[in-house]
Formats: C-alpha cells, structure tokens, sequence
C-alpha cells in the first residue's frame, strides 16, 4: 500500500514518468508514455519521490501464518545444526501430527528458512578471486569424460581426460588416457608442452596418487612428491605446486575449465551428428580440433604467457616404464603383479617390455615382436589360448586342472560347444575335440569360427572338430590341367647312340 492512496507503480515507469515529464511538463502525455493512470502520476509528480518511498511498511498479515505452530522449535534445531536441509526440516514437522502443516506450505517454508539463513544463519565460506600472472603457472587436473557417451565402432569408451590450463589466458590441452596415472600425467603434460613450445615455471596439481603419497610417520600432514614425479618435474625445470588435501576449489581454474570442455565436446558431438568413431585415432583428431578452435580466441593473452616462459629441455622423458620379465616355463611373464602370456616358442628367454598407459610393447633384444592390452587392478591374468593352444594338444590332459582355463573359452559359443564335445564324447575325447576347434579358431579368427559352431550346436546327434573345419575351409581352387607330353623313343634312342660311340 502505498501513502495518500496512491497506486503502486514500478521503477521503470517511475523513470520513465518523470524523464517525459521534464521533456514535455505535460502530465497527460507523460502518463500515457509511461503507461501509468493520470491521477496516479499527478501523486508521484506532486510528491517527488520514488515508490520505494512512498511505499508504507508491511507490519500487518493477510492470512493466518501456517508455521506459527512450529518456528520456534525450527529455529532452535537449525541453530543446533545449521547443516539440516529445509525439505529434511520440512517432511519432518509434516510427519507430526498437530503441526498445522500441509503439502501447500513447502514454498512458505523454503523462504523462512532461507531468510533464517540469511540473517541469522552461521557465516558461509568466501572464495577469493585471485590475479594470475602471464606465463606463471599451468595446472593439471584429471576428469572423466563418461558423460560424453563415446562409442568406437559401436562399443562405449569409458576415458578419462588428463586436462592441462593456463589460468591466465585459459589456454587449455587435453590428452585421452585410461587412469589417473603417472604415465598418463607424463603423457597429458608432455603434450600439451609440446602444443606450448614453451614451459612455465610452476606446475600445479591436486593431492592425486600419480604425484604425490602420504608420509607415513606424519597422518594429517601434507602429502609429499613421489621421486617419479620430482624427476618429471626437474627435467622440465617446474616448480611443483599442491592444494589442500579436500579442497578442489584452491585449484578452481581447471576444475572450472573441465566442465567447460565437456560441454563443449558435447556441442560438437551433437553437431557431428553421431557419437560414435571408426578409431580411437578419429576420436583424438576430433578433440585437438576443438581444442584448437578453443585455443584460437585466447592467442593475445596466451602471446602474452608465451613472452614469459622458458623454452623447452632438448628431449622428453619416456611415457613408459621398462621391465625385462623371464618367459616362465608356462609360457608367462609377470609385469607389475599382472601376468600375460606370450607364445611358447620365446620360453627361457628374457623380453623387453615397455609398459606404457594402455598396452605393453614386447621385444627381443631390439626387434619388437607385439603388442597386449595392460591390465588394470591390483592383480589379474590375460591368457591368450592362441599362445597355448599348440602346447595344450601335446598335453590334452593338462586342459581340465588348467589354472587359466577360462581363458580357453573366448566366447560363450565355444564354452557351449566345449559342453556339448564333452557331453557327446566323453571327457578325453570331448576335449581333445576342443582343442582341435581352438586349433582352428587360432588358425582362423574367432569371428568365422564362431558361426559355424553356432550351426553345429542347433543341430541334433553328435559332431567332431573336423566337420567345423571342413565347413570353414574355403573352396577348393579350380586346377589347370596341362597337355600330357609323350616322349620320342627315337630321339632318344639317338642320344643314346652318340653316348656310346663317344665312349668307345
């Protein structure tokens, strides 16, 4: 209500009501411009203040307050426990018979409880903006990309993406990796200076296992720098920077720059059309783009970075760790607790293997022989039957106790007809009919043999490996027959006359 019986008006027409009147002094064409009756803008003219001055406290109510039964009683719990949520206060005094409360008061309640807050409330955490040099710091952050549904031919990529920023320009480069790793963290940073050209000073990160552990004899202190870590950061020349243990918000620009990312490769995702890639490398090739395309609006600020920094060392570190595991008679090797197998014809050599973020790198001295995806988790086995599969036909017995065995079986498929082989012919017998299949699977792929066997098992009576071999065995080629010669006996009988004579 305003004095003087005077409608409300806003401020905008207010504004409006007094620049046209000063324009014209007309209070006719002033109100109608300002849309505002002409009575109701003679007062405002006459009185020559704003509706917030006008306006007459509000110390009455309308209706009946529906929280007078219970506010009492809320205030008391929330300075008890300032932490409790209004709708946790709200559903339990509406549980309570007698509380004059109601499904309708939710939104009543949520205002008086946030206005509590405001003015009585405990005192909430500031964050405290803060000024970033040119080519001071960069900052590395690991963050999962899920969310961005990726598929590679068809099958989710579950990835993560080690994130590199300079809060100064907001300059940012992102490398696809598997884990919060030390390879990974060698990796995302060594490419993204490479992108730089040049290096900052300082290198900040979160208390994250690849770069720094917790001191034994000091619980509750900060953790220290692993010596791998040191070593990284030594060679680049970086001064290694941390946060408080539980505190992201200390390393707030690139926590804020991992949600930008991913909503941008989101965009382009959308705008792409699909989400799902041909090849990990297709997917790469997409994210540098956006990358770049991100990086192109900051040049003047990250120009200004790239004045203040240091060039790069001559090389880089390696991003892979290296082992030299000894082929055990079983045709294994074990690297970090993880044991792989290889083929059987390299048993009691010594192998080179570099163990880099997603796969091991096998060699023989200098020459690389092949790659095996790396296992993740605290220990596992990745058996495959193609490097056993020779061996375990010598020695079918072996098969039934083999501690790998489930390894054996690369598809559902096969662990049914591996059943069925045994069911129809006995255990010996239903085995080495097993492996004879796996022989051909190993000769083959597991994709062609895989229907054929699904053709023997909808069938009734019994069947051997050899059928399922002749089945894939690709068509006979089409031989050439040639004209048949038919020597001459008396050319020949001629030579054999000059022989003689020259003897005698």
């Amino acid at each position: 209500m305003v004095s003087g019986g005077c409608e409300m008006i806003t401020n905008q027409q207010y504004k409006r009501l007094m620049s046209e009147y000063e324009k014209t002094g007309k209070i006719m064409v002033s109100a109608m411009k300002a849309d505002v009756d002409r009575h109701t803008a003679r007062k405002y003219l006459e009185a020559g203040k704003c509706p917030a001055e006008l306006q007459a406290p509000h110390t009455w109510r309308t209706r009946p307050d529906p929280l007078d039964q219970i506010w009492a009683e809320v205030t008391t719990m929330l300075g008890d426990a300032p932490e409790l949520e209004a709708k946790t206060l709200f559903e339990h005094f509406l549980a309570r018979p007698g509380s004059g409360l109601a499904e309708s008061h939710l939104r009543t309640f949520y205002r008086r409880v946030r206005y509590w807050r405001a003015t009585q409330g405990p005192e909430r955490e500031v964050f405290f903006a803060q000024e970033r040099k040119p080519g001071e710091l960069m900052q590395l952050d690991w963050t999962y990309a899920r969310e961005l549904q990726v598929t590679i031919q068809g099958e989710a990529l579950d990835h993560l993406f080690c994130h590199c920023v300079l809060p100064y320009s907001d300059w940012q480069w992102a490398t696809r990796c598997i884990s919060e790793s030390f390879l990974s963290l060698v990796t995302g940073l060594q490419a993204a200076l490479a992108q730089l050209g040049k290096c900052p000073p300082h290198l900040g990160t979160d208390n994250s296992s690849a770069a720094t552990h917790e001191l034994e004899q000091m619980p509750g202190r900060p953790r220290g720098y692993n010596p791998d870590y040191l070593e990284l950061c030594s060679h680049y020349d970086l001064t290694p920077l941390t946060i408080n243990v539980g505190c992201p918000h200390e390393q707030g620009d690139v926590e804020s720059q991992n949600r930008h990312l991913k909503r941008r490769l989101a965009q382009h995702l959308i705008l792409r059309g699909s989400r799902d890639f041909a090849s990990l490398e297709d997917y790469d090739r997409f994210v540098q783009g956006v990358l770049r395309a991100a990086n192109a609006k900051r040049q003047t600020r990250l120009a200004q970075e790239l004045a203040c920094m240091r060039p790069l060392p001559a090389g880089g570190l390696a991003e892979y760790r290296e082992y030299a595991p000894v082929v055990s008679s079983q045709s294994l090797i074990r690297v970090k607790r993880h044991t792989y197998s290889v083929p059987s014809r390299l048993i009691g050599h010594t192998l080179r293997v570099e163990l880099h973020e997603a796969e091991l790198k096998v060699y023989l001295g200098r020459e690389f022989l092949f790659c095996l995806p790396r296992l993740r988790g605290a220990r596992g086995a990745l058996v495959d039957f193609r490097h056993v599969i020779t061996p375990l036909l010598r020695k079918p017995g072996a098969f039934i106790h083999y501690r790998h065995r489930e390894a054996l079986y690369p598809s559902a498929v096969f662990r049914a007809a591996y059943d069925r082989l045994v069911a129809d012919h006995g255990e010996r017998p239903g085995v080495i009919e097993y492996l004879h299949v796996l022989k051909l699977a190993a000769e083959e792929t597991v994709e062609q043999v895989e229907p054929l066997l699904r053709g023997q098992l909808a069938r009734p009576g019994k069947w051997r490996a050899i059928q399922v071999r002749e089945q894939g065995t690709p068509a006979a080629r089409k031989v050439i027959e040639l004209a048949g010669l038919t020597p001459s006996l008396k050319a020949y009988d001629r030579l054999l006359a000059g022989e003689v004579a020259h003897v005698g």
